[in-house]
């Protein structure tokens, strides 16, 4: 038994070990999250996992009582379980093939029960290589030292970040399994002036969906990640939403998280029907929205490069089914099924079973969806009348 269920089993699925996932990789302000692990409650055995043919996608095969017997040699050996998975994982072609130590599978499960231990920022990379402060989450330690949007960060515990990803400075910043109270030393510079300042990390509830009004009467729901009760979150901002007044559902950057929880949003904006197909060892299997959504507002989906995964099933079926324009850029094109197992180190292998369609039949896994109107410049601008147009103001 692997913890908590955070992927539930979903409605179609017909058999025990039916746990389904979709993979994402993502900075949760300062808490760098790689993956969603499903699992199965009581597990039946270890099934072979393989990577089903698709564009972009490898082919591989991996028994995972293979994967359980090497780790248990390698620890014969006094050597690393978790290492000797790795590779057996690396050679098999499974593209989204991942394992896990017990540390890392334990700092997921926070993140995705909305909880992460960080300084309560968010970063970006500027065109010339510069890392800034793109969030300060409100009551957060970097908020109560008076770090603000934009400042630029220099380095992170003496070690200078120019140059490096937005994801590697925030994992520094997290600190490799830092404990709540722990310090990080954060060099800062605002215009021309520059300071040191130690924060110390704190354990903090993560703010996945924002929701905002706009000056046409409009409402811009911005979804980061699909973390535990995001998809409630998103029908009750729809529920309280003025008569009329049309929604933007920002996806951008959105890697994905619970499948669960994306069919609940999808659930926001249809009265039922299909959200997804996807197949698990071959056998056909189907998603729906809960009925009773609100199928008359005004709708549409911003989506780019940065779509992934659960978000990019949850802009397949508002774009197949009619319910939303869809805008921006094709997303990034992650449809993985996955199934994981813990291995006899504790650590944690999850492998792909299979892949996830649109209501029309699109596999999404390496092609990604092209949106309605394909814009990459201003595409929040070129949104926002597309809204317009479709009577989303008040």
């Amino acid at each position: 038994m692997l913890g908590p269920a955070f992927c539930t089993r979903p409605r179609g699925a017909r058999s025990r070990g039916a746990a389904l996932t979709f993979v994402f990789a993502s900075v949760l302000v300062a808490a760098a999250v790689t993956n969603c692990l499903p699992h199965e409650e009581d597990p039946p055995e270890r099934p072979v996992a393989r990577a089903v043919p698709d564009a972009g996608a490898g082919r591989g095969e991996v028994d995972q009582r293979e994967l359980a017997r090497a780790a248990a040699e390698a620890m014969a050996d006094g050597k690393s379980g978790a290492k000797a998975a790795k590779e057996v994982v690396s050679r098999s072609g499974d593209r989204w093939g991942v394992v896990y130590d017990r540390r890392e599978y334990e700092e997921f499960e926070q993140a995705l029960d909305g909880r992460y231990t960080g300084v309560g920022l968010s970063a970006r990379r500027a065109a010339d290589g510069r890392i800034e402060v793109a969030r300060v989450q409100g009551g957060g330690p970097a908020d109560r030292a008076g770090l603000k949007v934009g400042d630029r960060i220099r380095s992170v515990d003496g070690r200078p970040v120019d140059g490096r990803s937005a994801a590697e400075v925030v994992a520094l910043l997290r600190g490799e399994g830092a404990p709540p109270g722990s310090p990080v030393s954060v060099r800062v510079q605002r215009g021309t002036r520059a300071w040191s300042q130690t924060l110390r990390r704190a354990s903090l509830a993560t703010e996945d969906v924002t929701v905002q009004r706009l000056a046409d009467g409009a409402l811009r729901i911005r979804v980061a990640a699909f973390t535990k009760g995001t998809g409630g979150r998103v029908r009750d901002a729809v529920r309280d939403a003025p008569r009329g007044a049309g929604v933007l559902l920002d996806l951008r950057g959105n890697s994905g998280g619970l499948v669960t929880e994306a069919v609940a949003a999808a659930s926001a904006f249809l009265d039922g029907g299909l959200v997804a197909t996807y197949d698990v060892h071959d056998e056909d299997r189907a998603l729906y929205a809960q009925p009773g959504g609100d199928t008359g507002r005004p709708l549409v989906a911003l989506v780019d490069g940065g779509t992934m995964s659960a978000a990019e099933l949850l802009a397949g079926a508002l774009k197949d089914r009619g319910r939303a324009v869809t805008v921006g850029s094709r997303t990034f094109g992650k449809g993985a099924v996955q199934l994981p197992s813990r291995l006899p180190d504790g650590s944690v292998a999850e492998l792909t079973v299979g892949h996830y369609r649109t209501p029309s039949g699109h596999g999404v896994d390496g092609r990604g969806i092209v949106p309605d109107v394909v814009v990459a410049d201003r595409a929040e601008e070129r949104a926002r009348t597309v809204l317009s147009g479709l009577g989303g103001g008040t």
